[in-house]
């Protein structure tokens, strides 16, 4: 991996970067954020599944910085609504509102579902775009079913009210939601296939 020594991420959620900050860790690569490299544009997100957005944003950050850039995209799905809010989880009754409305809202809508019928998923793409032209695509899934209610003060986003086995993910430590997340598993499967990527 000599050859990549930063890599530009394009997100400016505070949660993602702590978590990729920790993913990457021990990979030598130094992780830039938009802030470091003079980004303060708007990326729309017109794609219709998370892979489509992450390389819509991927692609810009890289055009703009010169760059290596990558960026997730990633959203809750539940299965009682059809898959939604899906590609639009961050802009769920708009980017602005606090997740614990939305949250809120989420447990509201299933009210009367029984537990059995409460099941969804956390869905994240990984997509890498290189100056040169090349792209890495990776995925990760992260089942469990959403709760009668809000618990846990670690995490965001839907976490308080996403639960695997006993716990939300809020209730989980940093190392153990990344052990088992679907951000963990597409950043893992990432890293695996830039050191290939490197290689070849």
């Amino acid at each position: 991996m000599a050859l990549i020594h930063e890599l530009v991420f394009a997100s400016t959620n505070k949660g993602k970067i702590k978590e990729m900050v920790a993913l990457l860790k021990g990979t030598g690569i130094k992780l830039l954020s938009l802030s470091d490299i003079g980004f303060t544009g708007t990326i729309e997100e017109t794609g219709t599944t998370f892979e489509e957005n992450a390389r819509i944003k991927a692609r810009a950050v890289c055009a703009f910085s010169g760059l290596p850039a990558f960026s997730d995209d990633s959203g809750l799905c539940i299965d009682a609504l059809d898959g939604a809010p899906g590609v639009y989880s961050s802009r769920f009754l708009g980017e602005d509102t606090p997740y614990e409305i939305k949250n809120r809202m989420v447990i509201e809508k299933l009210a009367g579902v029984a537990s059995e019928k409460r099941t969804a998923r956390y869905e994240c793409a990984v997509c890498c775009v290189f100056p040169q032209g090349g792209e890495l695509v990776t995925h990760g899934v992260c089942k469990g079913v959403i709760g009668y209610g809000q618990r846990g003060n670690n995490g965001f986003g839907y976490d308080p009210i996403f639960y695997v086995g006993e716990k939300s993910l809020a209730e989980f430590t940093d190392d153990e939601k990344n052990a088992i997340s679907h951000r963990g598993q597409a950043v893992r499967a990432f890293v695996k296939r830039l050191q290939e990527y490197v290689k070849e």
